[in-house]
């Protein structure tokens, strides 16, 4: 049925849990996987605005977010590879993951989002919000929510 998968990870243990999950569905259904990773833009005061603007610092910064990314995506593969799932690896940078998971999708030709959701409830939903549910309300691909 769902030949192409993107997986969405940040590396917590939720997120973590949904690639095992992610796998082993991909090995059942003989599917490919796309891990997917969603860089953080560098805070503006880290790119010369405000008190700091310190060249050398903006870039440790974008090293340090590559590298969490290059680790995080990397311990995705490795699980995948040993199931014997094809699989590849893309991050994108912005300040709305959501969007991101969405153009990934469309743009590797996925056809299913295979996502944790870290289920906040109540007023922490309401004030943090939810890449989760952005994802389920703006994509036309669909969503496997993993809990």
């Amino acid at each position: 049925m769902f030949k192409h998968l993107l997986v969405p990870t940040d590396g917590s243990p939720l997120s973590q849990d949904a690639v095992a999950r992610a796998v082993s569905f991909a090995r059942e259904a003989g599917a490919r996987i796309t891990f997917f990773y969603a860089k953080p833009e560098a805070p503006a005061a880290y790119l010369g605005l405000g008190a700091i603007s310190n060249p050398h610092l903006t870039q440790e910064l974008h090293e340090r977010l590559d590298r969490a990314a290059h680790d995080i995506l990397a311990t995705a593969q490795q699980l995948a590879q040993a199931a014997g799932v094809d699989c590849q690896q893309l991050a994108l940078v912005g300040d709305r993951p959501y969007e991101l998971i969405i153009q990934a999708a469309e743009s590797s030709g996925c056809d299913l989002i295979f996502m944790a959701s870290h289920g906040r409830r109540g007023v922490t939903a309401l004030l943090l919000g939810s890449e989760t549910q952005q994802v389920l309300t703006h994509s036309k691909i669909p969503v496997l929510v993993y809990r």
